[in-house]
């Protein structure tokens, strides 16, 4: 469990400082995840949090990347996301059995979608959905809370991969 990630260049201009900031915690996410059995990726740890688990940390975080980017930025479709579920706090971390591999490829590519969005955006251009008030911060408030809200949980993937088999590594 070694992988060759890079931190983003230290002379970096705004936009690739935060992308590039985004893109390795999401890097270190997908890489926690590596090896794992799909028995180890649905078991829970954490006996005060047994939505956490990593397939429910990816669901988790393939849903936030949506929320912010396709709902509050671009105005899109609440109803789209399970983040929206006011049923139901941890809709968005359940994942209804699908196995881990699907929930690593449906997280990347709202990854891919979310790095279209931001490229076609100015970071001071203003989210778009009136319902909410986060939904009126610009792009690079919301840059640099994914990269907050990523980063949170990469370190909570650390917690539960290795309480799951002991793998541990800092990139």
């Amino acid at each position: 469990m070694a992988p060759s990630l890079e931190r983003p260049p230290l002379h970096a201009d705004e936009r690739t400082a935060l992308l590039g900031w985004l893109d390795l915690q999401r890097q270190i996410l997908r890489w926690k995840c590596e090896g794992l059995s799909e028995t180890d990726a649905y078991r829970s740890v954490i006996p005060t949090s047994p939505a956490m688990t990593m397939a429910g940390l990816i669901s988790h975080m393939r849903w936030t990347e949506h929320c912010w980017l396709e709902v509050l930025f671009l105005g899109g479709d609440k109803t789209q996301s399970p983040s929206f579920d006011e049923a139901d706090e941890d809709a968005d971390w359940r994942t209804n059995g699908a196995p881990l591999k699907q929930l690593l490829a449906e997280y990347e590519a709202q990854c891919a979608r979310s790095n279209e969005i931001v490229a076609a955006a100015s970071l001071d251009d203003l989210g778009r959905h009136p319902d909410y008030r986060s939904g009126n911060a610009n792009l690079r408030w919301m840059l640099i809370h994914l990269i907050e809200e990523t980063g949170r949980h990469a370190g909570h993937a650390d917690i539960v991969r290795e309480l799951l088999d002991g793998a541990k590594g800092y990139y």
